[in-house]
């Protein structure tokens, strides 16, 4: 069984987050959904993993911050599914998303990655 998420989303951490997800949509390549996401994770492809907090269950995002963890990739939550589908460009929510490919948001993941601690060795 995973650890538990902790889910108390920083403001300006999840802000960041969404605005790297903008702006690698239109720069970079992102990949929606907890399936896609969990594949770029377990491939260790993923640069920075979006979960949303209002995400019901919560079994359906539970597995990923652990897997996150283990592959130093740095994972936010944010507050609410609608927020982080319209930074992803969908007029849905979303429950998870992973930017792949940064474009112009790497200075932004890069000061995410040393926010959250999860900087890869070598970097």
């Amino acid at each position: 069984m995973p650890l538990k998420f902790n889910f108390e989303p920083n403001k300006e951490l999840s802000e960041k987050a969404l605005e790297a997800v903008e702006v690698a949509r239109s720069s970079g390549k992102i990949k929606k959904g907890t399936n896609e996401v969990t594949k770029t994770v377990e491939r260790g492809v993923a640069k920075l993993v979006v979960i949303a907090q209002d995400t019901q269950p919560e079994e359906v995002i539970m597995h990923i911050p652990a897997l996150c963890q283990e592959k130093s990739i740095p994972c936010v939550p944010v507050p609410t599914k609608t927020e982080l589908g319209a930074a992803a460009g969908l007029q849905l929510g979303c429950a998870s998303v992973a930017v792949t490919e940064e474009g112009d948001s790497k200075k932004l993941i890069a000061e995410i990655s040393k926010l959250t601690g999860s900087e890869k060795k070598g970097e």
